[in-house]
């Protein structure tokens, strides 16, 4: 589902439902804590996303749409390799730098053995969809030859982790640190 299936309400619960979760995973969102935050009953709440799974998939689903929007295209020829996964590296910063958050799918991912299933498949969706666009985005120019070794996987894996370091240090910095190590790689 996009944004403008969503009544204003619904995307309340949403946003709401993906602060919590970004700061205290899956289990600290509460239908009742949501409706206090929103101002409505729980059993509204309820209405938009009969069951907490429900809720989960469809925060996850935005969250992962949101996130590749921000990324746009991965195979654009006029733009180069190092220009793209530069894109990938903010979109991480932006979270852990800007809003003070860690990924929502990096914060379910290590959940997502104990997550209802549609939630796991979605977060499993969010990465699958993240390597792949990494993957593209890697690719050569046509014209251009390119030395960059990396894989998407170890491109994917580095922002994560200095991602979680950077916030649990509160230290944005060694973000930072991973960032340019990782562009300096790039961009050889």
């Amino acid at each position: 589902m996009n944004e403008q299936t969503y009544s204003a309400k619904a995307i309340e619960i949403l946003d709401a439902a993906e602060r919590h979760m970004r700061s205290g995973g899956f289990d600290a969102v509460s239908f009742r804590d949501l409706a206090n935050e929103v101002g409505i009953k729980s059993a509204s709440v309820h209405y938009h996303f009969p069951q907490k799974g429900d809720l989960g998939e469809a925060v996850v689903r935005r969250y992962t749409e949101r996130f590749l929007t921000t990324l746009g295209p991965a195979d654009d020829p006029s733009e180069a390799v190092v220009d793209r996964i530069k894109r990938l590296c903010e979109a991480y910063k932006t979270a852990v730098v800007t809003d003070g958050l860690v990924c929502l799918c990096s914060v379910l991912g290590a959940e997502s053995p104990k997550l209802p299933r549609a939630v796991a498949d979605a977060v499993d969706a969010f990465f699958k969809r993240v390597l792949g666009w990494t993957e593209t985005a890697l690719q050569a120019n046509p014209d251009a030859a390119s030395t960059c070794s990396l894989k998407a996987s170890h491109i994917v894996a580095s922002l994560q982790g200095a991602m979680i370091l950077a916030l649990v240090t509160k230290q944005p910095a060694l973000f930072t640190e991973t960032e340019v190590s990782l562009m300096a790689e790039i961009g050889r």
